[in-house]
């Protein structure tokens, strides 16, 4: 980047383009019931979000790579060009699977738009800069918690769902003026070729596994092997391709770094325990403590006031205490927050569950930004990109992974508990619905439904241990003890 760029006009880029992927992640969610009503196939309601989430996890690492070979802005164009062709199209879907079809382009131009960003952000700050910007950004994740849910529920009342995606458009298109008239960027001096089949062979894997997870969840074990066996084979000509490619899309000597291993197997954690919590609390305040869906959400809201808090905190002290104890109290963080929700009881207040989302949220504040710097100050800078790309990644993986696996282990205690037959959906719908109501009508079916969330609390809490062991891991000297000395340099 050279001295023409603008550099706070950059970063309004940065944040509006950030905004569009990070107010769909809550906005869908609130009008997806008005949309199944008008659209049919309810059968089909996990997979909106399943291959959005499919499609950003597969293409991050892709265009983290790319954006290394050419430049951050073109990689940043592109992906905020697919977005808003993917928004448009959604607005109009006719059909649930044509709004599956136009949600997954959503998701390739989320997958170019978060790693680019953060990328853009390692190149135009110096590191004891960048904590401050990452702050910022965190910032925007946590208002669209907060706005998405209000807008979504004002546009379904006042205009036609379709609005929830092209409202986009005007955000889109300011965002990428923005890095179109104040990003410059020295031309590239590398020349490499593109692994194509890498690139193929990794989205293939990427599908065939999330696939597999979710077949196992349902109970389709059968299925679930066969996508499994899918799964192995693709991932072994993966490795031979990337083993022979000249310019492999996914370094396997950047993986093998052990800074970049153990700081990504905390970003996958993290990812695993977020949607875990994202996905079940809600559940468990609403039917078990009996408790209104605005309580609920709001005890979910509370994660993402804790994350912009926990990146302040690291972004302000940092250089202070080191990187390195900042991962470890961010990792014990998380599994504080989860033993909240392993602890609940039907009679606990629902401040419980919020102390515990605000506890996990503030961990993965200091997680996330410690992470990422670590990240992108352990490569130079043509390797920036893939690095940033691979945490991201990490964390999506997770959540896709994390999404599957307590689905599946919630859906086994489910069938357990409730003398080994599953209970039927629309019981279950009803429940939901009003559960106050239902609570004495569908007890077994209530304390079965506690009995699961609660085992899939625990099986949260034992996976989030693993940010504590992946914390210790990391060396103390090095990277992680100069970074005092970042100003200086």
């Amino acid at each position: 980047m050279n001295n023409a760029t603008h550099r706070p006009l950059v970063i309004a880029s940065v944040m509006a383009s950030m905004a569009m992927v990070a107010i769909e992640a809550t906005i869908v969610s609130t009008v997806m019931p008005q949309i199944a009503s008008d659209l049919g196939g309810l059968s089909l309601y996990s997979w909106v979000f399943a291959s959005f989430l499919l499609a950003q996890t597969a293409m991050t690492v892709v265009f983290g790579k790319l954006s290394d070979l050419y430049g951050r802005k073109p990689v940043m164009l592109a992906g905020i060009g697919i977005f808003l062709v993917g928004s448009v199209l959604a607005g109009f879907a006719w059909s649930m699977p044509a709004m599956i079809a136009f949600r997954l382009l959503q998701g390739i131009g989320a997958g170019a738009i978060q790693p680019t960003s953060l990328t853009i952000v390692g190149d135009l700050y110096p590191v004891h800069e960048r904590g401050k910007v990452q702050g910022y950004l965190a910032s925007v994740w946590a208002t669209s918690a907060v706005v998405g849910p209000v807008v979504g529920a004002l546009i379904v009342q006042k205009l036609s769902w379709g609005w929830i995606f092209w409202m986009n458009v005007p955000i889109g298109i300011a965002a990428a003026a923005g890095f179109w008239l104040f990003l410059r960027e020295a031309p590239m001096a590398r020349r490499a070729s593109i692994d194509v089949i890498g690139a193929i062979l990794f989205t293939a894997g990427i599908a065939a596994l999330m696939i597999c997870l979710t077949e196992f969840g349902l109970g389709a074990h059968e299925v679930a092997w066969a996508w499994a066996g899918a799964f192995g084979i693709v991932t072994l000509l993966f490795i031979a391709q990337e083993r022979r490619a000249v310019d492999p899309m996914v370094s396997f000597q950047l993986w093998s770094r052990r800074v970049i291993a153990t700081v990504n197997g905390s970003a996958l954690i993290g990812g695993m325990a977020l949607i875990g919590v994202t996905s079940f609390v809600p559940m468990y305040v609403q039917v078990v403590l009996g408790q209104t869906p605005v309580v609920a959400g709001l005890t979910l809201t509370m994660v993402m006031l804790g994350w912009p808090v926990g990146a302040t905190l690291a972004s302000r002290t940092f250089l202070r205490f080191g990187l390195w104890r900042l991962m470890i109290v961010g990792g014990v963080l998380l599994p504080l927050g989860a033993s909240a929700f392993a602890l609940l009881r039907s009679g606990d207040s629902p401040m419980v569950a919020g102390l515990g989302s605000f506890v996990l949220g503030l961990g993965m504040g200091l997680l996330s930004l410690c992470s990422l710097i670590i990240i992108q100050e352990s490569v130079d800078v043509a390797q920036r990109g893939s690095a940033t790309a691979s945490n991201v990644f990490s964390r999506n993986l997770g959540s896709a992974l994390g999404a599957a696996f307590f689905g599946a282990v919630f859906n086994f205690g489910l069938a357990r508990l409730h003398g080994g037959q599953a209970i039927p959906e629309d019981q279950l719908r009803q429940l939901l619905r009003d559960s106050t109501v239902q609570a004495a009508a569908d007890s077994a079916t209530r304390l079965a439904l506690g009995g699961a969330l609660h085992l899939t609390f625990s099986a949260l809490l034992l996976f989030s241990l693993g940010t504590i062991a992946l914390s210790l891991m990391l060396p103390k000297g090095g990277l992680i003890g100069s970074m005092r000395e970042a100003p200086s340099r």
